[in-house]
């Protein structure tokens, strides 16, 4: 079982910064990526960014440049650093889990935080 929790969301101004944090609870293994997907009203969710335990990232066009994802192996936390933030990006954010499995992944997802960009 593992257990997701989300921090760091609110409201900012257009170009300014936010930094979303997830620790990961529960039997955590270091094949496990973790990433942050959005999900804005009436669209569906999807990917921001993603991180291996490696190491290796992952992200959307619409953030490259200015999102930065970033993994603590020790305390089992993600981070999503948001700069440059647009209107755009309003989303309720989502922290994610994915484990390779023999014949398919597993997914665990956090409850969510809100993420508001408006002036």
């Amino acid at each position: 079982q593992v257990q997701l929790v989300e921090s760091g969301g609110g409201l900012v101004q257009p170009g300014g910064s936010l930094r979303l944090s997830c620790a990961a609870s529960g039997s955590i293994l270091s094949i496990d990526a973790m990433g942050w997907y959005r999900q804005a009203p009436g669209k569906e969710r999807d990917l921001v960014a993603s991180i291996t335990s490696g190491g290796t990232t992952n992200y959307a066009d619409s953030v490259k440049g200015r999102f930065t994802i970033s993994r603590d192996n020790a305390k089992n936390t993600v981070y999503l650093q948001m700069n440059s933030l647009k209107p755009e990006d309003t989303a309720v954010y989502y922290c994610n889990l994915r484990r390779p499995g023999p014949f398919k992944d597993y997914y665990y997802w956090g409850q969510g935080t809100q993420v508001t960009v408006s002036s």
